[in-house]
């Protein structure tokens, strides 16, 4: 016998506000509960220390996630200069402390060569996976296993406050960008150490963080709902944004009700455009159809992702 799926066809995307000390997981199922939604993923896990925008996908967004895994970040971090830890923030154990002989001037100069196109080692406690296993596994266990540079982009760092030893800065920076890595390495090039006391994201793409909700603010919610099924969910519905928030930033174009069922059949569509990726909606009722990639040998726009309607 099949067995049956528990929870709503919802789709949309609720930005969480996540809080210090819970993982990005639990947050995910905590949220999925709240909606009794079938299906959820989250878009780019936050560290249990970090707080902030956590992007949850239900439904049919949760096939579009990988989108928002690009996208640019923008995080608030506290670092304290001359400690270290292993873990390169305030979960971890120290492994050295240093006098913290510099200026705020030194810390401006020290930033500098940080902002740009740089290389990056991925931190040992980063969830990188090396044969199938997270480095964080191996760090746990004491394996060291060699990380190659990456490249990333930081497109800013601005300096908040400076009050030694913390020095609080706002980055915005592409993806693959360890701000853990980064805070250890601006602590070596100031010759004292440094570790992140506390991290928070404040964006994700082009989300907005007054769109952000609080667990306890959704939980609240439905602590009256007695049975899930037949719980009215309108108020929290209206909370998400829509299927195809996780491509807001592709450009979008509409097509005929022929072709928009042709492409939802795996059938390309034709598009005067370049781009690598296209938002396809159908032109009569502006549905939201999915995805399309160019292919160069012939420049149509096939289906990436595609929605179940």
């Amino acid at each position: 016998m099949a067995r049956r799926t528990r929870g709503r066809l919802i789709d949309g995307v609720i930005l969480v506000d996540k809080p210090s000390g819970e993982s990005s997981n639990r947050i995910l199922q905590q949220v999925k509960r709240a909606f009794y939604a079938q299906k959820a993923g989250h878009t780019g896990a936050l560290d249990p220390l970090a707080t902030g925008m956590l992007p949850v996908c239900l439904g049919e967004s949760t096939k579009f996630a990988q989108f928002l895994l690009d996208a640019d970040k923008g995080y608030r971090v506290v670092a304290e200069l001359g400690i270290r830890t292993n873990t390169s923030d305030a979960d971890g154990e120290i492994v050295e402390q240093r006098a913290v002989d510099v200026t705020a001037d030194d810390v401006r100069a020290a930033i500098e060569p940080f902002v740009g196109d740089i290389l990056q080692v991925p931190s040992m406690f980063s969830a990188l996976k090396h044969e199938g296993t997270p480095l964080y596994d191996y760090a746990r266990r004491g394996i060291e296993i060699e990380r190659k540079a990456r490249p990333i982009t930081i497109y800013s760092i601005d300096v908040v406050a400076i009050e030694l030893p913390f020095v609080t800065l706002d980055v915005h920076c592409s993806k693959g960008t360890y701000i853990r890595s980064l805070v250890d390495d601006l602590g070596q090039a100031l010759g004292c150490g440094a570790y992140v006391k506390s991290l928070h994201r404040t964006r994700v793409g082009d989300y907005p963080a007054d769109a952000m909700h609080s667990l306890a603010e959704l939980q609240a919610m439905v602590a009256d709902r007695e049975d899930p099924a037949e719980f009215d969910y309108r108020a929290m519905d209206a909370l998400l944004l829509p299927v195809d928030a996780p491509v807001q930033q592709l450009a979008e174009v509409r097509v005929s009700d022929k072709a928009a069922g042709g492409f939802l059949h795996g059938q390309p569509v034709a598009a005067d455009s370049t781009d690598s990726f296209l938002r396809i909606r159908r032109d009569s009722d502006a549905v939201f159809l999915g995805v399309g990639e160019r292919r160069e040998s012939d420049g149509l726009y096939w289906p990436k992702r595609v929605v179940v309607l």
